[in-house]
């Protein structure tokens, strides 16, 4: 395997590094990154090899049981990169950066999310959670500034009020999810990636991320179900 066997330059490690310390790293800042690394470094850049570039780095990473892992932002289906560790598939690996009770409330606000139709939880149902955490009551002015910091560190999206899981938390935790939430966590039907926000076939049950959904359906004067062909109810996006 060629890429095996490619040499991890320095233009590879600057590439990691930055990749690191941003969390998550949207395509075309990737893009933009890999030049700019390859150009520094003075190394044959091709603005098509991305990803044979990434699979270098992932072959380097694979000992270390991390990866860097592409995901789609479910708000506007733009692609993403973030590095995973793959040792740590649990929320536990939020464990260094948070207290046991900050984690309690992220597991419980996930809850709500992920079990919620819309793949949404407001913030008074996620602080009316707070005074009921097993490890320690947390107050609400409190509970919001964990909830601020959890956006801030992109595990967490807030709009209007409302909680959704970050793209990067999603690309990280997507396996963990996936495990943890069997009955009702699904992939997408288009991009196979887990949806969190979806729409869902009434007839069927599959799944399909809502940029999908306009992708999918755009031109087509009947939108039909992609898997059992029934006329898809929801409204489109």
């Amino acid at each position: 395997n060629t890429v095996m066997a490619a040499q991890m330059t320095n233009a590879h490690r600057r590439f990691l590094q930055v990749l690191m310390s941003n969390g998550i790293t949207e395509a075309s800042q990737a893009r933009k990154l890999h030049q700019h690394c390859c150009e520094i470094d003075k190394v044959y850049y091709a603005h098509d090899k991305l990803d044979d570039f990434i699979s270098t780095i992932n072959s380097h990473l694979q000992p270390l049981f991390m990866q860097i892992r592409k995901g789609i932002s479910e708000e506007d289906g733009r692609a993403h990169y973030a590095v995973v560790n793959l040792a740590e598939t649990e929320v536990t690996k939020m464990a260094s950066d948070y207290t046991e009770t900050e984690l309690e409330l992220f597991r419980k606000t996930m809850d709500l999310i992920i079990l919620s139709e819309n793949g949404f939880a407001s913030s008074t149902d996620i602080l009316n959670l707070a005074d009921q955490l097993k490890t320690k009551k947390m107050k609400k002015k409190e509970a919001e500034q964990v909830l601020k910091v959890f956006v801030e560190d992109k595990w967490l999206s807030e709009k209007n009020g409302e909680y959704t899981l970050h793209t990067r938390c999603i690309i990280e935790m997507e396996q963990y999810i996936l495990s943890n939430y069997q009955d009702v966590a699904r992939k997408c039907n288009i991009c196979h990636s887990l949806a969190i926000q979806s729409q869902v076939c009434e007839c069927c049950g599959i799944g399909m991320h809502l940029p999908c959904v306009r992708k999918y359906f755009r031109g087509q004067t009947e939108p039909r179900c992609p898997k059992c062909n029934e006329f898809w109810s929801c409204d489109l996006p």
